[in-house]
């Protein structure tokens, strides 16, 4: 006889056991999808080196949107390309932009679906940085009234939350000022608070255009082995008025999303970028790995790390998946 008085295993032994006592539970509302919006009409067209995701004209963008929020997934991130660009990145902010237009189109159509309009200027502007150049480096106060002018175009089109994703010092404060001092109060501000110069970017800079002409993003993304400094741009954002704190990239980074969310209040979102979405797309395609068992794994991992917000390409898919 077995001399054996704890055993784990007992409560593992069914599928309906396991679910009673699982500590984390993934839902279809953790999840924010992000769509790229692009100029023209009818336009639906896959991005190459992200299987599944697609460039959509405004038309297009709200047919997605309407699926989406029939899912039951609450909420979409909308970037877009530009029909000019310019030195300053002026599009950013111009109305009859496809961004704009899409924000405005999709509130309308589906006005329950929560929109987050992306704060940055690397795919607006022509040298392909985030933000107004001074010479070869970024004019970080330079860029501060760009920014403003974007955030508050996104939010007068119908954007419920402005998520700056620029990495300049102050913006989130500068941001804060502008909606507030055009009475858009109501606003929310998710800040990119701690964004690396990843390398799991590359497929994004290819749906967005956004590769830089020159140099990289080093000096003012942050540095991938710094996890205080973390803390430091988290810390400064709340101080300026950030209602929601972002980790990005998520998957390399779930260190990082666990002490972002043992030291605050406030909710904590992940970016599943762009690069962990592909290599997962490119690895099921080759029949390597079971996508819905490792895209439910991985989402699950950043949930379990801390995150209430997910932002991720796999969430008309995950949402399909978790409704099994």
């Amino acid at each position: 006889m077995s001399t054996l008085k704890i055993r784990p295993r007992r409560l593992r032994r069914t599928e309906n056991i396991r679910a009673m006592v699982r500590e984390t539970c993934l839902s279809v509302k953790d999840f924010v999808y992000p769509i790229f919006v692009v100029p023209g009409e009818n336009v639906r067209e896959e991005i190459p080196s992200m299987p599944g995701c697609y460039h959509l004209s405004v038309d297009r963008a709200v047919e997605t949107a309407k699926e989406i929020a029939a899912l039951g997934i609450p909420s979409v991130e909308v970037f877009g390309l530009p029909e000019y660009k310019d030195e300053i990145g002026s599009s950013a902010w111009d109305m009859k932009s496809p961004v704009q237009r899409a924000i405005a189109a999709i509130k309308k159509a589906v006005p329950e679906l929560v929109i987050v309009g992306d704060v940055c200027l690397c795919q607006y502007t022509s040298h392909g940085h985030c933000g107004r150049l001074c010479e070869h480096e970024v004019d970080n106060d330079g860029t501060l009234p760009l920014l403003q002018n974007v955030a508050v175009s996104q939010a007068l089109a119908g954007a419920d939350i402005i998520a700056p994703s620029d990495m300049m010092d102050g913006r989130v404060a500068a941001i804060r000022d502008a909606l507030d001092s055009k009475g858009l109060t109501s606003v929310s501000i998710m800040s990119y608070a701690v964004k690396y110069a990843s390398g799991y970017y590359g497929p994004f800079r290819d749906a967005a255009d956004s590769a830089p002409q020159f140099g990289d993003r080093r000096g003012y993304q942050m540095d991938p082995a710094n996890v205080r400094e973390a803390m430091k741009e988290v810390s400064l954002d709340l101080a300026e008025g950030a209602d929601i704190i972002m980790v990005k990239p998520a998957l390399a980074y779930l260190d990082v999303v666990r002490l972002v969310r043992d030291n605050i209040a406030q909710p904590v979102a992940v970016y599943n970028v762009s690069g962990e979405y592909a290599m997962v797309k490119a690895a099921a395609q080759n029949g390597w790995i079971d996508e819905k068992r490792i895209v439910l794994e991985t989402l699950t991992s950043m949930k379990r790390a801390g995150a209430d917000i997910i932002i991720t390409y796999h969430a008309i898919d995950a949402a399909k998946w978790l409704k099994e």
